[in-house]
């Protein structure tokens, strides 16, 4: 996606979303306190068809109310300048993920996990991970924000954690020091380290071999974790603990 002036950006969305400084300014009013006058003027605007998800699952969605929270859409909505008329395909998306960000472009608000059924409480939680990753790809960062308090909520009352194959696609799609992989690189280091979990390091194999950052990610866990607890010195062990043989066969050296 390239840049595109403030200039190109008016033109086909209400200016009052932005400034001249360019197209980083994000919506300061949350859309349920606008004045009614002008919400409707957003949902008066043209709809954009957006395709989500690799079955396309197809939204139609107001242009000036996607411009006015994120000015993402504008720049997959326009090439050299000029607007095309037509699609915008977010195949790698999750059409879950993708359903809560409608609910808060047009709400302002999305659920809160505690009021979602216990059998349906880590699926929600799943899809706000994914909406943290969408809207860290469209830089809307308070939804963004919203969307890993409720997944760090929805993990806690539902008892359960992400594991590699969730892990993994964060880390894939998510820069260096990004917070939800300071969050998912912690709960792996928690299970590894936890006596009760059946997880160990073998566990995370393919999100190791995948990304060393996963790797310093979780050792810095662990250190911070175990606090000034130091390990026992291995050089100083007498006998035989590294030699190769069973441990009841009689040891041939020293």
């Amino acid at each position: 996606m390239g840049y595109h002036s403030t200039d190109s950006w008016h033109a086909y969305f209400q200016d009052f979303a932005y400034t001249n400084q360019g197209r980083t300014r994000m919506a300061n009013i949350n859309i349920a306190d606008l004045p009614a006058k002008t919400f409707a003027e957003l949902i008066c605007s043209p709809v954009m068809d957006i395709y989500v998800g690799e079955n396309r699952r197809h939204w139609c969605l107001h242009r000036d109310l996607l411009g006015y929270h994120t000015p993402f859409f504008q720049g997959q909505s326009h090439i050299d300048g000029k607007q095309k008329f037509g699609k915008i395909e977010l195949l790698d998306e999750d059409p879950h993920a993708f359903e809560l960000l409608v609910k808060w472009l047009y709400q302002g608000k999305i659920d809160d996990v505690s009021e979602v059924p216990m059998e349906k409480k880590w699926d929600y939680a799943d899809a706000c991970q994914k909406l943290y990753v969408l809207c860290d790809k469209i830089n809307m960062p308070q939804l963004k924000n919203i969307a890993i308090d409720q997944f760090r909520k929805g993990c806690h009352e539902a008892g359960l954690v992400p594991g590699p194959e969730e892990i993994k696609p964060i880390y894939d799609t998510t820069p260096p020091r990004s917070p939800i992989r300071k969050l998912v690189s912690q709960i792996a280091a928690r299970q590894i380290m936890d006596p009760e979990s059946e997880s160990d390091a073998g566990t995370y194999r393919m999100c190791f071999e995948a990304s060393a950052d996963f790797a310093i990610d979780v050792i810095d866990a662990i250190r911070q974790g175990s606090g000034t607890k130091l390990f026992h010195d291995p050089t100083e062990e007498a006998g035989c603990f590294y030699h190769e043989h069973g441990s009841s066969q009689l040891c041939e050296v020293g």
